[in-house]
């Protein structure tokens, strides 16, 4: 039951944002609050792309990612075998980012980025206005603001995980619409960002099997792309130590990469698990994780769908992905955001929201001061990101039960 205004009007009391003054309280109007989340994380972007150029290679991932390229035009190998640290990306990555080199380490890296946020922010104002209803400014707004802290250190890094996440946000969207050259195009460019794209490509062969022909097209281009630019047995060496250099990751773990997946809750309080047990709890979720994505599939509006189906993804990639990092969970810091969003415009279970909301919110806050950093890295955000997708799970899956099928925002059409 929604709340009425004085006046007798219905109006979301999601918009109404009251500031306590020492004359009473000032209450800020609807339009400013719908846009105040956008403007901070349009601000938060522009913010860090000038520090990034006042210390270019400081708290940065970016000279990784030009120095593969560099490599790669010159013709030097790529990978460390030994080392498993560096460049890790697919050689069509190192071909991708090769034009950006013409343009100068600075300017080179404002574009960079530019892209990666340009391709994040196509996919939410996508998302968003596919789940359709009312609010739409204020859904936007409120879910950024939200994903803001978490969020904001991988793009300070300047880390291709941005560009991952928008691709395969964009991939799942059109996927579930059967656009099969939006599917190529967001396959493609979500495998060249990095090789844990190959989780979301089948996820969505599963979901649409038809489309399989088109994802392995995608797959095909990835890989042939670096020989046009470069000579066949120098591709045929990378393509080598790239495959082998996963292999390695995958089975040796004693590297000095500390992961910030499950496992790591379980390293940190001095119980490591072994990896064969790790490897059949990752299994085992996976396959629950493809229930619950074609559940919702098959019961779920196509808006709301696509949404909980991203968050699972995101979700999986981020908690069961054994070479995960902290700045990885801004994968599913977007979806999270604006699928909490979503269920604040609800107004239902008020406590539940904003519980969802806090911990969000508190835990992207953790890496802003580096003792409490260091306090709670690597272990806390798996356990934060598990309770926020269960619950919001648990939302979607009880609201479409409860809509009368075909007219609630979450039941199927």
């Amino acid at each position: 039951m929604r709340r009425k205004h004085l006046l007798g009007a219905q109006r979301p009391v999601a918009h109404q944002l009251s500031v306590f003054t020492y004359g009473g309280v000032m209450t800020i109007s609807k339009p400013v609050f719908d846009r105040l989340g956008l403007c901070l994380w349009i601000v938060g972007f522009l913010v860090t792309a000038l520090l990034a150029q006042l210390s270019l290679d400081t708290r940065s991932v970016v000279f990784v990612y030009r120095n593969g390229a560099e490599a790669f035009v010159a013709g030097r190998p790529l990978y460390n075998v030994q080392l498993e640290m560096g460049y890790l990306y697919a050689p069509a990555f190192a071909a991708f980012y090769s034009p950006l080199l013409a343009l100068g380490h600075h300017l080179g890296d404002v574009v960079w980025r530019a892209i990666c946020f340009g391709v994040l922010m196509l996919a939410v104002l996508r998302q968003v206005r596919k789940l359709g209803g009312h609010d739409l400014n204020w859904l936007l707004s409120f879910g950024l603001v939200l994903a803001l802290p978490m969020a904001l250190g991988a793009i300070r890094n300047g880390q291709a995980t941005i560009l991952l996440t928008g691709a395969c946000w964009l991939l799942t969207m059109s996927a579930l619409e059967g656009r099969r050259a939006e599917t190529f195009l967001w396959a493609s460019l979500a495998i060249i960002a990095k090789p844990t794209a190959i989780v979301m490509m089948l996820l969505v062969a599963a979901l649409r099997p038809r489309l399989i022909p088109v994802l392995a097209s995608a797959l095909l281009v990835v890989l042939v792309i670096p020989y046009a630019f470069a000579p066949l047995g120098y591709i045929n060496d990378q393509y080598r130590d790239f495959f082998q250099m996963l292999v390695s990751m995958a089975v040796d773990r004693s590297g000095p990469f500390e992961p910030a997946d499950f496992t790591s809750v379980f390293a940190s309080a001095g119980y490591p698990i072994p990896e064969r047990d790790a490897t059949t709890v990752r299994v085992i979720t996976a396959l629950m994780t493809l229930s619950a994505v074609l559940w919702f599939d098959r019961k779920v509006e196509r808006g709301p769908a696509g949404l909980a189906i991203f968050v699972l993804a995101a979700f999986y990639m981020c908690v069961f992905n054994p070479r995960v990092e902290p700045n990885t969970y801004a994968m599913i810091a977007v979806p999270a955001g604006v699928a909490i969003a979503l269920l604040w415009r609800e107004e239902r279970e008020g406590a539940l929201r904003v519980a969802l909301a806090t911990a969000l919110v508190l835990d992207g806050m953790t890496g802003v001061f580096f003792h409490i950093h260091e306090f709670f890295n690597p272990w806390l955000r798996p356990i934060v990101v598990v309770v926020i997708v269960c619950t919001i799970t648990w939302e979607f899956w009880a609201r479409s039960r409860d809509d009368v099928p075909g007219s609630g925002p979450f039941a199927h059409s």
